[in-house]
């Protein structure tokens, strides 16, 4: 639609007129979302930065501060450890996590305090038995 609308008609019918053409050259018929359904977040109020957080969602990208995202990690970690299947893969798991528990006591991470101390692995490995026994 590079053309400039004429003086002699009006807005509406040269508009309509530029949407029938395309629509004969086929323009509408191989966009990128044709057939497909519209996103879930259509019915969501109108928000400036829509797009910034549909595309850190596309690129998994996480706007919470790393102390924050340290302190999910370790709740998922102890979770993982007490579904896990063996008792020397919860320890691993623990124990892979108290690293970087660590490591971000020894170098603060930017964002709130990590208000979080590295797990006991025994007293996680206790807990896995009890789970487990039953």
């Amino acid at each position: 639609m590079t053309e400039r609308k004429p003086p002699r008609l009006s807005f509406e019918s040269w508009v309509d007129r530029q949407i029938r053409e395309a629509e004969e050259r086929g323009d509408f018929a191989r966009l990128a979302g044709a057939g497909k359904p519209l996103p879930s977040d259509v019915d969501t109020g109108y928000d400036e930065l829509w797009w910034i957080k549909r595309k850190m969602a596309q690129e998994g990208l996480s706007a919470l501060p790393p102390t924050l995202v340290l302190r999910k990690e370790a709740e998922d970690a102890l979770a993982a450890a007490h579904a896990a299947p063996t008792e020397a893969a919860a320890r691993r798991i623990i124990t892979a996590v108290n690293e970087r528990i660590r490591e971000a006591m020894l170098k603060p991470l930017p964002g709130p305090p990590l208000g979080r101390k590295p797990y006991d692995v025994e007293a996680v490995a206790r807990e896995w038995r009890a789970r487990h026994s039953a």
